[in-house]
């Protein structure tokens, strides 16, 4: 059966970022998990270098995670600066979340394409995602604190590679949200000579 541009279009207009205190507390199967992690395989890739990693994180290591990003904040802020309701946030969105996933980059380690476009690959691969998250009726969210940004150790990322965020999911029961998005005619230039 085709897809139309119609329902791409819907499909696209439909991705929201939706966060995990929104989520309930419904189960996301694996097949479904493993269907999002496929579609992100599927991103454009400069070469075939295929630079996406994920480590996906379910059930007991959603509170490993969510301990090492509240023990990260707490001892990465200076005291003036703490706040209690980021520490705690840090702690429990992973908890609220049916499923955490580290997106992780390792560039070709031969170099042959610049780093921003191994950057725009993975980027690619997450919009896959979103939009397969979207299709599911997953609501899910791309968050980027240095507590991410800087888990390498906790990762166990190899020499070359980095973590570049977490991608939270969990099924919503909020109704469908208005996008916001000003005119594309403000965004675009027509060059025709």
């Amino acid at each position: 059966m085709p897809i139309t541009p119609e329902q791409v279009s819907e499909l696209m207009r439909r991705r929201r970022s939706i966060f995990p205190k929104t989520y309930n507390k419904k189960p996301i199967p694996k097949d479904i998990i493993e269907e999002v992690l496929e579609n992100a395989n599927w991103a454009p890739t400069h070469r075939l270098t295929e630079p996406w990693r994920f480590k996906v994180f379910m059930g007991n290591a959603l509170v490993r995670l969510g301990e090492y990003l509240a023990d990260f904040y707490k001892n990465n802020i200076p005291a003036d600066e703490f706040s209690e309701t980021k520490h705690k946030k840090s702690k429990e969105s992973p908890l609220q979340s049916a499923c955490v996933i580290a997106i992780c980059m390792r560039p070709d380690p031969t170099g042959s394409v610049p780093e921003w476009e191994e950057l725009a690959a993975v980027a690619c691969a997450v919009q896959n995602m979103w939009l397969t998250c979207t299709a599911h009726g997953i609501g899910s969210y791309w968050s980027t604190p240095k507590a991410a940004l800087e888990a390498d150790e906790f990762l166990g990322l190899g020499e070359g590679e980095r973590c570049l965020g977490l991608f939270y999911m969990g099924y919503h029961d909020l109704p469908d949200l208005p996008g916001k998005r000003s005119p594309i005619t403000e965004k675009t230039t027509w060059v025709l000579e």
